[in-house]
């Protein structure tokens, strides 16, 4: 299976340590959250992985190429703006022929997501899914400020109960590249896509059970960085 990690943010949530670095690059223990993010894609066995990247792109370039990975690694550079998430993916697009996981580098992944991405990968061929994520209940979130994005319920994603949402989305999806087919937009938000499925009740969930460690603002990753003791 092939992947592609979203490294194209401005990581504005980050600021300061984002005015000089691109989010991907910022450290946990002795590895960047991109090293860590490609490491653990191996370890799942995929042989090739496509990163898009935009802001700092010369940092994440000039990163990849300073560093030996065991799998192929491919930079789509969006030159001069950012496409956002759907649109990042849409551009790369021509690099899958087959379904491949969209995975995002700021969530601390670490060795007891395999399981669960094996699980994800076998349900996602046996509904025949044009798109799967990973989520969390937002109690196994290190970041208490978030507040959910979707409920879940007999393996389906909703938005229902807007108030009441449950569920955190991990940074972990399989796509079927089919998926994208006929779209003219050049700038949009995965969202998009997610919600036209969730209509057809087409977008399907896995829960993990892994405590979710996500680096999401300034404040939150100097706390993980207490927490994991790291100095």
């Amino acid at each position: 299976m092939k992947a592609m990690i979203l490294s194209a943010g401005y990581g504005k949530r980050l600021h300061p340590l984002t005015l000089q670095q691109p989010k991907p690059l910022l450290k946990i223990y002795n590895e960047t959250l991109l090293s860590n993010t490609i490491k653990f894609l191996e370890r799942y066995g995929v042989k090739k992985v496509i990163i898009n990247v935009h802001y700092m792109s010369d940092q994440i370039i000039n990163y990849i190429k300073k560093n030996k990975f065991k799998l192929n690694v491919e930079i789509i550079k969006e030159e001069k703006k950012i496409l956002d998430t759907g649109g990042g993916i849409l551009n790369a697009i021509k690099n899958f022929d087959e379904a491949f996981l969209c995975i995002n580098p700021d969530t601390i992944w670490n060795l007891n997501y395999i399981k669960e991405l094996h699980i994800l990968e076998k349900e996602f061929f046996l509904k025949k899914s044009k798109c799967s994520m990973l989520v969390v209940n937002k109690q196994k979130s290190f970041d208490k400020n978030l507040s959910g994005d979707f409920n879940l319920k007999n393996a389906l994603i909703s938005r229902e109960n807007k108030n009441d949402q449950q569920y955190i989305y991990t940074g972990l999806q399989l796509i079927n590249p089919d998926l994208f087919k006929g779209i003219k937009k050049e700038i949009f938000s995965i969202n998009e896509i997610w919600d036209k499925l969730i209509e057809k009740k087409e977008l399907y969930g896995l829960e993990s059970n892994n405590n979710f460690l996500h680096v999401s603002t300034f404040d939150i990753y100097k706390r993980l960085l207490e927490k994991l003791n790291i100095k």
